[in-house]
Protein backbone atom coordinates (compact mmCIF):
# COMPACT_ATOMS: atom_id res chain seq x y z
CA UNK A 1 0.00 0.00 0.00
CA UNK A 2 1.44 3.38 -1.00
CA UNK A 3 0.28 6.98 0.02
CA UNK A 4 0.62 10.33 -1.01
CA UNK A 5 1.00 13.04 1.76
CA UNK A 6 0.95 16.92 0.87
CA UNK A 7 2.52 18.91 4.11
CA UNK A 8 3.88 15.80 5.73
CA UNK A 9 6.41 18.18 7.63
CA UNK A 10 3.60 20.17 9.29
CA UNK A 11 2.14 19.78 12.24
CA UNK A 12 -0.99 17.40 11.64
CA UNK A 13 0.82 15.63 8.34
CA UNK A 14 3.93 14.48 10.35
CA UNK A 15 1.78 12.88 12.77
CA UNK A 16 -0.42 10.89 10.09
CA UNK A 17 3.30 9.97 8.36
CA UNK A 18 3.50 8.17 11.30
CA UNK A 19 0.48 6.69 11.46
CA UNK A 20 0.32 5.55 8.33
CA UNK A 21 4.20 3.91 8.52
CA UNK A 22 2.68 2.18 11.70
CA UNK A 23 0.13 0.64 9.64
CA UNK A 24 2.53 -0.90 7.15
CA UNK A 25 1.97 1.88 4.00
CA UNK A 26 4.92 3.32 2.11
CA UNK A 27 4.48 7.33 2.75
CA UNK A 28 5.90 9.67 -0.15
CA UNK A 29 5.76 12.81 1.53
CA UNK A 30 6.26 15.80 -0.50
CA UNK A 31 6.04 19.86 1.54
CA UNK A 32 7.87 22.95 0.70
CA UNK A 33 8.55 23.85 4.12
CA UNK A 34 7.06 27.19 4.10
CA UNK A 35 5.35 26.27 7.45
CA UNK A 36 6.34 22.70 7.89
CA UNK A 37 9.56 22.19 9.09
CA UNK A 38 12.31 19.28 8.59
CA UNK A 39 12.65 18.22 12.44
CA UNK A 40 8.91 16.83 12.57
CA UNK A 41 9.91 14.40 10.01
CA UNK A 42 13.76 13.34 11.71
CA UNK A 43 12.97 10.05 13.38
CA UNK A 44 11.60 8.61 9.81
CA UNK A 45 15.12 9.22 8.00
CA UNK A 46 16.58 6.16 6.75
CA UNK A 47 12.69 4.52 7.53
CA UNK A 48 12.71 2.22 4.60
CA UNK A 49 8.87 2.78 3.81
CA UNK A 50 9.32 6.74 4.09
CA UNK A 51 10.02 9.07 1.14
CA UNK A 52 10.48 12.72 1.71
CA UNK A 53 10.80 15.19 -1.33
CA UNK A 54 10.73 19.09 -0.85
CA UNK A 55 7.99 19.78 -3.31
CA UNK A 56 5.94 23.02 -4.27
CA UNK A 57 2.61 21.70 -4.37
CA UNK A 58 1.13 24.46 -6.38
CA UNK A 59 3.47 23.14 -9.53
CA UNK A 60 2.45 19.98 -11.22
CA UNK A 61 2.92 16.87 -8.62
CA UNK A 62 4.67 13.65 -10.57
CA UNK A 63 4.25 10.39 -8.68
CA UNK A 64 6.09 7.96 -10.89
CA UNK A 65 4.72 4.50 -9.33
CA UNK A 66 0.43 3.88 -8.35
CA UNK A 67 -0.85 5.14 -5.31
CA UNK A 68 -3.85 3.65 -3.25
CA UNK A 69 -4.33 6.70 -1.10
CA UNK A 70 -3.96 10.50 -1.31
CA UNK A 71 -4.10 12.90 1.38
CA UNK A 72 -4.03 16.67 0.98
CA UNK A 73 -2.80 18.29 3.75
CA UNK A 74 -1.01 21.29 2.62
CA UNK A 75 -1.70 24.25 4.02
CA UNK A 76 -0.78 27.34 6.27
CA UNK A 77 -3.49 26.90 8.46
CA UNK A 78 -2.85 29.19 11.64
CA UNK A 79 -4.64 33.02 10.46
CA UNK A 80 -0.78 34.57 11.40
CA UNK A 81 0.88 32.17 8.41
CA UNK A 82 -1.66 32.87 5.87
CA UNK A 83 -2.07 36.12 6.55
CA UNK A 84 1.84 36.48 6.25
CA UNK A 85 1.51 34.45 2.73
CA UNK A 86 -2.28 34.88 1.16
CA UNK A 87 -1.74 34.39 -2.33
CA UNK A 88 0.26 30.97 -1.69
CA UNK A 89 -2.17 30.21 0.55
CA UNK A 90 -5.06 30.44 -1.93
CA UNK A 91 -2.90 28.68 -4.73
CA UNK A 92 -1.88 26.15 -2.48
CA UNK A 93 -5.93 25.24 -1.98
CA UNK A 94 -6.93 26.01 -5.60
CA UNK A 95 -3.96 24.57 -7.58
CA UNK A 96 -2.74 22.18 -5.17
CA UNK A 97 -5.83 20.66 -4.83
CA UNK A 98 -5.98 20.29 -8.45
CA UNK A 99 -2.95 18.57 -8.98
CA UNK A 100 -3.45 16.26 -5.93
CA UNK A 101 -6.77 15.66 -7.38
CA UNK A 102 -5.46 14.49 -11.15
CA UNK A 103 -2.83 11.95 -9.56
CA UNK A 104 -5.73 10.21 -6.99
CA UNK A 105 -7.37 10.45 -10.86
CA UNK A 106 -5.31 8.75 -12.47
CA UNK A 107 -4.23 6.03 -10.60
CA UNK A 108 -8.01 5.65 -9.17
CA UNK A 109 -6.61 6.57 -5.64
CA UNK A 110 -8.59 7.72 -2.36
CA UNK A 111 -8.43 10.91 -2.14
CA UNK A 112 -8.82 12.41 1.61
CA UNK A 113 -8.89 16.92 1.85
CA UNK A 114 -8.14 18.47 5.12
CA UNK A 115 -11.11 20.79 4.75
CA UNK A 116 -11.37 23.09 7.85
CA UNK A 117 -14.16 24.13 10.19
CA UNK A 118 -13.10 27.91 8.91
CA UNK A 119 -15.71 27.26 5.52
CA UNK A 120 -18.13 27.87 8.54
CA UNK A 121 -16.92 31.35 9.26
CA UNK A 122 -18.92 33.40 11.86
CA UNK A 123 -21.78 30.56 12.31
CA UNK A 124 -25.45 31.26 12.93
CA UNK A 125 -25.61 27.75 13.69
CA UNK A 126 -24.57 25.88 16.46
CA UNK A 127 -22.77 23.55 16.48
CA UNK A 128 -22.34 23.20 13.22
CA UNK A 129 -23.43 20.35 11.33
CA UNK A 130 -22.11 19.13 8.06
CA UNK A 131 -25.24 20.35 5.93
CA UNK A 132 -24.31 24.40 7.29
CA UNK A 133 -23.25 25.99 4.60
CA UNK A 134 -21.51 28.70 6.35
CA UNK A 135 -21.21 32.44 7.34
CA UNK A 136 -17.99 33.62 5.50
CA UNK A 137 -17.35 37.24 4.59
CA UNK A 138 -15.46 36.64 1.02
CA UNK A 139 -13.66 39.84 1.05
CA UNK A 140 -11.96 39.95 5.04
CA UNK A 141 -8.76 39.72 5.84
CA UNK A 142 -9.50 35.43 6.69
CA UNK A 143 -10.97 34.81 3.13
CA UNK A 144 -7.90 33.91 1.65
CA UNK A 145 -8.21 30.46 3.97
CA UNK A 146 -11.65 30.21 4.13
CA UNK A 147 -12.72 30.79 0.93
CA UNK A 148 -9.96 28.98 -0.73
CA UNK A 149 -10.82 25.88 1.89
CA UNK A 150 -14.60 26.07 0.39
CA UNK A 151 -13.16 25.98 -3.73
CA UNK A 152 -11.26 23.25 -2.86
CA UNK A 153 -14.36 20.60 -1.40
CA UNK A 154 -16.39 22.12 -4.29
CA UNK A 155 -13.52 21.08 -6.58
CA UNK A 156 -13.19 17.76 -4.83
CA UNK A 157 -16.76 16.82 -5.01
CA UNK A 158 -16.92 18.60 -8.97
CA UNK A 159 -14.01 15.59 -9.30
CA UNK A 160 -15.83 12.91 -7.46
CA UNK A 161 -18.76 13.72 -9.60
CA UNK A 162 -17.75 13.90 -13.29
CA UNK A 163 -14.54 11.44 -12.63
CA UNK A 164 -15.36 9.27 -9.86
CA UNK A 165 -12.67 10.22 -7.56
CA UNK A 166 -13.45 8.78 -4.23
CA UNK A 167 -13.69 11.68 -2.20
CA UNK A 168 -13.57 12.00 1.55
CA UNK A 169 -13.70 16.25 2.24
CA UNK A 170 -12.53 16.58 6.29
CA UNK A 171 -13.54 19.76 7.88
CA UNK A 172 -11.20 19.73 10.74
CA UNK A 173 -11.68 21.88 14.08
CA UNK A 174 -8.97 23.15 16.22
CA UNK A 175 -6.15 20.53 16.50
CA UNK A 176 -3.17 20.79 18.99
CA UNK A 177 -0.13 18.82 20.55
CA UNK A 178 3.25 18.66 20.42
CA UNK A 179 5.13 20.03 16.45
CA UNK A 180 3.14 22.96 16.47
CA UNK A 181 5.26 25.74 16.34
CA UNK A 182 5.76 27.93 18.60
CA UNK A 183 5.43 30.61 16.83
CA UNK A 184 2.09 30.02 14.89
CA UNK A 185 0.09 32.86 16.44
CA UNK A 186 -2.42 29.90 17.75
CA UNK A 187 -4.16 29.69 21.11
CA UNK A 188 -2.32 26.58 22.57
CA UNK A 189 1.20 26.99 21.58
CA UNK A 190 1.18 30.81 22.43
CA UNK A 191 -0.05 30.23 25.64
CA UNK A 192 1.95 27.77 26.71
CA UNK A 193 5.20 29.38 24.92
CA UNK A 194 4.12 32.51 27.12
CA UNK A 195 3.88 30.84 30.34
CA UNK A 196 7.09 28.75 30.31
CA UNK A 197 8.45 31.77 29.58
CA UNK A 198 6.88 34.13 32.60
CA UNK A 199 5.12 36.58 30.27
CA UNK A 200 1.53 37.46 30.49
CA UNK A 201 -0.97 35.29 28.83
CA UNK A 202 -2.60 37.23 25.42
CA UNK A 203 -6.11 37.01 25.18
CA UNK A 204 -7.98 38.73 22.01
CA UNK A 205 -11.36 40.09 22.59
CA UNK A 206 -12.80 39.62 26.20
CA UNK A 207 -12.00 36.32 26.08
CA UNK A 208 -15.33 34.51 26.10
CA UNK A 209 -15.33 33.24 22.43
CA UNK A 210 -15.65 29.86 22.45
CA UNK A 211 -13.37 26.86 20.31
CA UNK A 212 -13.33 23.33 20.41
CA UNK A 213 -9.76 22.05 21.39
CA UNK A 214 -8.82 18.31 19.85
CA UNK A 215 -5.67 16.67 20.82
CA UNK A 216 -3.61 15.67 17.82
CA UNK A 217 -4.33 11.41 18.56
CA UNK A 218 -7.36 11.59 18.75
CA UNK A 219 -8.02 13.64 15.12
CA UNK A 220 -5.23 11.15 13.45
CA UNK A 221 -6.95 8.47 14.45
CA UNK A 222 -10.62 10.41 12.88
CA UNK A 223 -8.37 11.06 9.79
CA UNK A 224 -6.81 7.37 9.11
CA UNK A 225 -10.55 5.90 9.90
CA UNK A 226 -11.69 8.10 7.49
CA UNK A 227 -8.92 7.12 4.84
CA UNK A 228 -9.48 3.73 5.02
CA UNK A 229 -13.65 2.74 5.56
CA UNK A 230 -15.33 1.83 2.67
CA UNK A 231 -18.20 3.54 1.30
CA UNK A 232 -17.55 7.28 1.82
CA UNK A 233 -16.94 8.57 -1.43
CA UNK A 234 -18.43 11.81 -1.58
CA UNK A 235 -18.79 12.15 2.23
CA UNK A 236 -17.85 15.28 4.09
CA UNK A 237 -17.02 14.94 7.68
CA UNK A 238 -16.47 17.08 10.87
CA UNK A 239 -13.52 16.01 13.00
CA UNK A 240 -13.05 17.83 16.08
CA UNK A 241 -13.31 17.90 19.89
CA UNK A 242 -17.58 19.05 20.84
CA UNK A 243 -16.23 20.21 24.58
CA UNK A 244 -16.81 23.93 23.90
CA UNK A 245 -13.97 25.91 25.52
CA UNK A 246 -13.85 29.94 26.18
CA UNK A 247 -10.66 31.11 25.26
CA UNK A 248 -10.04 32.53 28.86
CA UNK A 249 -10.85 29.49 30.40
CA UNK A 250 -7.89 27.67 28.26
CA UNK A 251 -5.51 30.39 29.00
CA UNK A 252 -6.37 29.65 32.52
CA UNK A 253 -5.83 25.88 32.51
CA UNK A 254 -2.47 26.42 30.69
CA UNK A 255 -1.39 29.16 33.62
CA UNK A 256 -2.28 26.23 36.42
CA UNK A 257 -0.63 23.73 34.33
CA UNK A 258 2.65 25.36 34.05
CA UNK A 259 2.07 26.56 37.46
CA UNK A 260 2.97 30.23 36.33
CA UNK A 261 1.84 33.32 38.35
CA UNK A 262 1.38 35.63 35.25
CA UNK A 263 -1.36 37.66 34.29
CA UNK A 264 -3.82 37.46 31.56
CA UNK A 265 -3.57 40.48 29.41
CA UNK A 266 -6.48 41.23 26.72
CA UNK A 267 -5.65 43.02 23.09
CA UNK A 268 -8.31 43.86 20.33
CA UNK A 269 -9.78 40.93 18.59
CA UNK A 270 -8.99 40.09 14.66
CA UNK A 271 -11.33 41.19 12.03
CA UNK A 272 -13.80 38.15 11.39
CA UNK A 273 -12.88 36.42 14.39
CA UNK A 274 -15.55 33.59 14.78
CA UNK A 275 -17.40 33.75 18.30
CA UNK A 276 -18.52 30.39 18.53
CA UNK A 277 -17.28 27.09 16.94
CA UNK A 278 -17.97 23.71 17.87
CA UNK A 279 -18.25 20.93 16.19
CA UNK A 280 -21.33 18.20 15.26
CA UNK A 281 -19.64 15.50 15.27
CA UNK A 282 -22.83 13.05 14.78
CA UNK A 283 -21.96 11.99 11.60
CA UNK A 284 -18.44 10.96 12.56
CA UNK A 285 -19.57 8.87 15.15
CA UNK A 286 -21.79 7.18 12.82
CA UNK A 287 -19.88 6.10 10.18
CA UNK A 288 -16.42 6.21 11.75
CA UNK A 289 -17.59 4.91 15.48
CA UNK A 290 -14.99 7.76 16.19
CA UNK A 291 -15.01 10.74 18.78
CA UNK A 292 -12.24 12.18 21.14
CA UNK A 293 -10.81 10.74 24.07
CA UNK A 294 -7.99 12.71 25.38
CA UNK A 295 -9.38 15.14 27.85
CA UNK A 296 -8.34 18.54 27.48
CA UNK A 297 -6.45 18.87 30.78
CA UNK A 298 -4.47 15.68 29.73
CA UNK A 299 -4.19 16.97 26.19
CA UNK A 300 -2.84 20.11 27.27
CA UNK A 301 -0.48 18.73 30.21
CA UNK A 302 1.27 16.27 27.33
CA UNK A 303 1.54 19.60 25.18
CA UNK A 304 3.37 21.31 27.74
CA UNK A 305 5.28 18.50 28.66
CA UNK A 306 6.34 18.63 24.92
CA UNK A 307 7.44 22.63 24.44
CA UNK A 308 8.97 22.12 27.82
CA UNK A 309 11.48 19.94 26.11
CA UNK A 310 12.32 22.57 23.72
CA UNK A 311 13.82 25.03 26.23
Amino acid sequence: MRALITGAAGFLGSHLCDRLLQEGWEVEALDNLLTGREENLAHLRGHPRFHFRRHDVTQPVEVPEPVELVLHFASPASPRDYLRNPIHTMKVDSLGTLHTLGVAKRYRARYVLASTSEVYGDPEVHPQPEEYWGHVNPVGPRSVYDEAKRFAEALAMAYHREHGVDVRVLRIFNTYGPRMRSDDGRAVPTFIVQALRGEPLTVYGDGTQTRSFCYVDDLVEGVYRAAVADGLGGTVLNLGNPEEVQVRRLAELVRELVGAQVPIVHRPLPQDDPRRRCPDITRARRLLGWEPRVTLVEGLRRTVEFFGRLR
